[in-house]
């Protein structure tokens, strides 16, 4: 068993099923609301939003996550889903979007304010966000901290909310879109921000297959890192042709301009 052998009651899957049909719910309640004033919303993106949220809803409770407590491999399932797939999946819904046209004015302009704080544009730039995304998961298995989360619970949820928050910041700050992004960097600085994380990434599961953290077996700490390696890489590649795709975009629009009128 991983981490000396502890064992930590999950969240109740009641209760996550429960947060992820509110999350859900909201969102399709914004989607109704927009198609009662006569605005379509784009069916895919509340396809991915629901597909997301269900991910991250089975990485936090039910047999994978149970499996998590006991082996590294089924930890490393959760990182993919919890911290990558589910995330990238919750930002293709574009819920910013949707909020900015749903809510009051009042409101919508503080989600803006917000949108365009410096906070903000220190936190959605890609090298930040890839640092907090990518070094976290380097502190969680290069120091102590992989051994309390199995043996403090606030550690443990602490951990899983940084998993996902930095996941979605990532994917987020990477593409830059759907949702608004004012301080969204031009896409070759992006694109070097995605290429860096996913090489420290890959470096990361290497490294954890040559050196095991503390207190996992050598068999579970290669099977664990096969996982992140290669479960993580799908997702990699799906990040890398979304933003070569909204790169392209722009060029394809302007060519699809009608001409100014004489």
């Amino acid at each position: 068993m991983t981490a000396g052998g502890h064992h930590l009651p999950g969240p109740a899957v009641g209760t996550v099923a429960l947060l992820v049909c509110v999350v859900c719910g909201l969102y399709l309640l914004g989607v109704l609301r927009l198609r009662r004033r006569g605005i379509s919303w784009p069916p895919g993106r509340a396809v991915s939003w629901i597909l997301g949220a269900g991910t991250v809803g089975v990485a936090l409770a039910g047999p994978i996550a149970q499996r998590a407590h006991h082996d590294f491999a089924g930890h490393m399932l959760v990182h993919v889903l919890l911290g990558m797939l589910g995330p990238l999946l919750m930002v293709l819904g574009s819920p910013v979007a949707l909020a900015l046209r749903v809510l009051p004015v009042r409101a919508a302009r503080a989600v803006s304010r917000v949108l365009g704080s410096a906070p903000a544009a220190v936190l959605t730039n890609p090298v930040v966000a890839g640092l907090l995304n990518i070094g976290g998961l380097w502190v969680l298995y290069r120091t102590g901290l992989y051994q309390a989360m199995h043996t403090d619970p606030a550690v443990h949820a602490l951990v899983h909310a940084h998993v996902f928050a930095a996941g979605y910041l990532f994917s987020f700050a990477v593409l830059g879109r759907p949702d608004p992004a004012p301080h969204r960097p031009a896409p070759h600085w992006r694109a070097a921000a995605l290429v860096g994380a996913i090489a420290a990434h890959n470096v990361l599961a290497k490294s954890l297959y040559a050196d095991p953290p503390a207190g996992v077996p050598p068999e579970q700490a290669q099977a664990g890192a096969q996982l992140m390696y290669y479960a993580g890489a799908p997702v990699e590649l799906l990040l890398i042709v979304l933003l070569c795709r909204s790169w392209l975009l722009p060029r394809r629009d302007r060519g699809r301009r009608a001409p100014l009128p004489a």
